[in-house]
C-alpha cells in the first residue's frame, strides 16, 4: 500500500529480495518442523529452528498484524477471520519457524508503531519506505507492486495532469496517501483519507471524491466488485513508480534473517507459487 508521485504500475512477482478476492483458506504448511519452545526471562519465547532461537512476544506464537481490507492480500473471510495471500504466507512462515500464528486485524496506520510491542510482525501489502525504515526493519521483498487509479466509469481522468484540482480518496498511511499528500502539499489537489479502502471507493461511487489511488490488485478487485460503476486505470498513465512489499519486523531482531530464510524455503519448495496462484492470480 503504500509513496511520492512518480510510480510506474504493473504488478510483478519479486523472485529475489529487497522491501488488501478469494475467500478460500489454505493450510499453507506442508513442511515439518522439529522446533521446541522455551520461555525467556524477558517474557518472550524462543522456538528452536535450524537458524537458531526465534524470539517472540508470546511463547510458541508469532503474532502478526494486518489490515483485512486490502484484497486479495488481506480481507475478512467467510468465517469473519482475516484471510488472503499475506495471511496464508505468514502462516506458512510460522510453520517453517515452528510457531503458531495469530493474525490480528488492525488499522493500517497503526501497524508499524505496533511492531515489537503489540505484534511480532506486520504483513499487510506494506511497501518499504525510508520513513518506515526509521522505525522497523523489513524482510526481503516478496511482491513487486504498482499503484492504480480508480475513477467513475466514463471519467475523463487519464493522465497525471488530470489530477490537478481533483479530490482524491486514499487509505490512510498507504502509498496512495503519500502520492496524494505530495499533490496536496503542492496545492494541486484535495485529499480525503479513510481507514478502509472500500470506504474511499464507496465515496467515489457517490460522487464525494473524483478518484482513488490504490495498489493494482485491490483496484482490480474493486473494479470487479463494482462492475460498471468504476474503472481501474493503469498507473503507467500517471507516471507512478514500482514498489516492493515486505514484512515489517522489530529493528535489530534476529527474526529478520529467520523470516528471510523461511521465505526462501517457501519459494524453493513451491509453496509461495501455490499461494500466488490461489489468492492473487485467481483474483485478477
Amino acid at each position: 500500500m503504500k509513496k511520492g508521485i512518480a510510480f510506474l504500475l504493473s504488478a510483478v512477482l519479486c523472485v529475489a529480495g529487497l522491501t488488501a478476492c478469494s475467500s478460500q483458506t489454505t493450510s499453507a504448511g506442508n513442511t515439518e518442523s522439529s522446533s521446541s519452545t522455551e520461555s525467556t526471562s524477558a517474557g518472550t519465547s524462543e522456538a528452536k529452528t535450524d537458524g537458531g532461537a526465534v524470539s517472540t512476544l508470546e511463547e510458541g506464537k508469532l503474532i502478526a498484524g494486518t489490515n483485512a481490507a486490502f484484497p486479495p492480500f488481506e480481507y475478512l473471510g467467510d468465517n469473519g477471520a482475516p484471510d488472503g495471500f499475506d495471511v496464508a504466507l505468514i502462516k506458512a512462515i510460522g510453520d517453517k519457524l515452528g510457531l503458531e500464528v495469530e493474525v490480528q486485524d488492525m488499522e493500517f496506520n497503526s501497524l508499524v508503531a505496533s511492531v515489537g510491542n503489540k505484534i511480532d510482525v506486520a504483513i499487510a501489502g506494506m511497501t518499504v519506505t525510508e520513513e518506515r525504515l526509521q522505525e522497523v526493519d523489513f524482510s526481503d521483498a516478496y511482491y513487486e507492486a504498482v499503484q492504480y487509479v480508480i475513477v467513475p466509469s466514463g471519467s475523463e481522468i487519464a493522465s497525471a495532469d488530470d489530477l490537478t484540482g481533483k479530490t482524491i480518496g486514499v487509505q490512510l498511511g498507504t502509498t496512495g496517501d503519500f502520492i496524494a499528500t505530495d499533490l496536496e502539499d503542492a496545492g494541486d489537489a484535495t485529499v480525503q483519507r479513510y481507514d478502509k479502502a472500500v470506504d474511499a471507493v464507496n465515496d467515489l461511487i457517490n460522487g464525494r471524491v473524483d478518484l482513488v489511488i490504490i495498489d493494482k490488485n485491490p483496484a482490480l478487485v474493486f473494479e470487479g466488485n463494482f462492475e460498471g460503476k468504476v474503472t481501474a486505470l493503469d498507473g503507467a498513465q500517471f507516471d507512478f513508480e514500482i514498489e516492493n512489499y515486505a514484512i515489517a519486523l522489530p529493528k535489530g531482531s534476529a527474526l529478520v534473517s529467520q523470516v528471510n530464510q523461511a521465505l526462501a524455503e517457501l519459494k524453493e519448495d513451491g509453496t509461495f507459487d501455490k499461494l500466488v496462484s490461489q489468492y492473487i492470480e485467481e483474483a485478477e
